[in-house]
């Protein structure tokens, strides 16, 4: 039996781009290297046109899972590496047709011939493998319109590559190639999901959470701590700055009125994550919000709360079903985690009624009696942070190091 040998990476939208395709090619090589840290054997070599795994004796079927999630990948192929030799193309694709688990019925060779100094054109070499595997691998017939199986030979100048299954990646753009942003990570359902979905339109997250001790639980933060470890296998490395929030949130109860204390309350968040931004030097915000879902999340609301920032806030999921987002979560297994019964910050304190129109200049008044900014200042000071890298948490420590 042999063995796959290599990996035939095929780029996404990575092909759609001109003079600044190299960029993209060198950090989804990276992002590939990082995804791959556990099989050290593999070599990977990034091409204009693909990329090419030699596995070197690593396990194809963990590779390929393993990269499969790695944004800014079409397809991949496992592939056999041959002589430039007519015979040993042959014996190589019958022996691959033959350990085949679901044997096809029906097939077709697809040759190209790249390098022109091999003395067989394409349709000639496609016929002798056709035909060799026709009088060996019976039953089997060509059928070149509707087959089971498309063999693929690839001609190469530096050898001869067999392949036969192509199995689909997330696609996307390489994380890293659109810029860095700061994820409002809840502990929910939804902002795991709006992280995911940023990712694979290339962006780099970190995440902020709030906590609320006593109020909130070790569980619940464990919580956000398991979801941004999840988030990390798929960025490649997380940041998880903790931010304490109870003396924040303890004086929007005392202060503000309760029908207007989810307002304030997500205002100041996202004054917070803005001082965050500015010191990661990143250029977005990113929530989970969807449109009509909670009070918080009225047109109304957004309109009110993006009063205290100019920076842009990303919603990713602002037109998707409940159902669509929970899908989602069960695909990049989220969902299991978010679902634990344990309450955060946005959850306490939670008023009966809250407004659902909320008016700028009502918040803005309702905010005049509240100097917030030490509070800030203090909870800045104070926060967390978590690091998570090489599939793995490495450290945890105080933000100050981040500065």
């Amino acid at each position: 039996m042999i063995e796959y040998n290599h990996i035939i990476v095929r780029y996404g939208e990575i092909t759609l781009k001109q003079r600044n395709r190299n960029t993209f090619i060198e950090q989804l090589r990276r992002n590939v290297k990082g995804a791959l840290a556990d099989f050290p054997n593999v070599k990977i070599e990034a091409r204009h046109e693909r990329m090419m795994l030699t596995l070197n004796g690593e396990n194809h079927t963990k590779v390929i899972e393993r990269i499969r999630k790695v944004f800014g990948i079409h397809s991949v192929t496992p592939a056999f590496k041959a002589k430039k030799d007519l015979q040993s193309i042959k014996d190589i694709s019958l022996e691959y047709i033959n350990q085949l688990e679901t044997k096809p019925q029906k097939f077709k060779v697809e040759t190209k011939r790249a390098d022109k100094s091999f003395p067989i054109g394409s349709e000639e070499t496609s016929r002798e493998i056709g035909a060799h595997i026709l009088i060996n691998a019976q039953p089997i017939t060509v059928d070149v319109h509707n087959p089971d199986l498309v063999l693929k030979v690839e001609i190469k100048p530096e050898a001869v590559f067999i392949s036969g299954e192509t199995f689909k990646a997330v696609g996307g753009l390489p994380v890293g190639t659109s810029g860095r942003a700061m994820l409002m990570l809840s502990g929910g359902i939804d902002s795991p999901v709006a992280g995911y979905l940023m990712m694979k339109r290339g962006v780099e997250i970190e995440s902020v959470h709030f906590e609320s001790p006593p109020f909130t639980s070790d569980k619940a933060k464990q919580k956000v701590i398991d979801l941004a470890e999840k988030l990390s296998h798929i960025n490649g490395k997380m940041v998880l700055h903790v931010v304490p929030f109870t003396e924040i949130q303890k004086t929007i109860h005392e202060k503000i009125p309760a029908n207007y204390t989810i307002t304030v309350m997500r205002r100041v968040m996202i004054k917070i994550v803005e001082r965050l931004r500015i010191k990661r030097e990143a250029m977005a915000i990113v929530t989970g919000e969807n449109l009509g879902q909670v009070a918080s999340q009225t047109i109304e609301s957004m309109f009110t709360i993006n009063e205290v920032t100019n920076t842009p806030i990303l919603r990713p999921l602002i037109s998707h079903d409940k159902s669509e987002i929970m899908d989602l979560a069960r695909e990049i297994d989220t969902y299991e985690i978010s679902i634990r019964p344990f309450e955060d910050c946005c959850t306490i304190f939670k008023p009966a009624n809250p407004k659902t129109k909320p008016i700028r200049e009502k918040v803005n008044h309702f905010e005049s009696f509240v100097d917030f900014n030490p509070l800030i200042d203090e909870a800045i000071e104070n926060i967390e942070k978590v690091i998570f890298t090489d599939r793995k948490k490495k450290e945890k420590t105080v933000i100050d190091e981040l500065f």
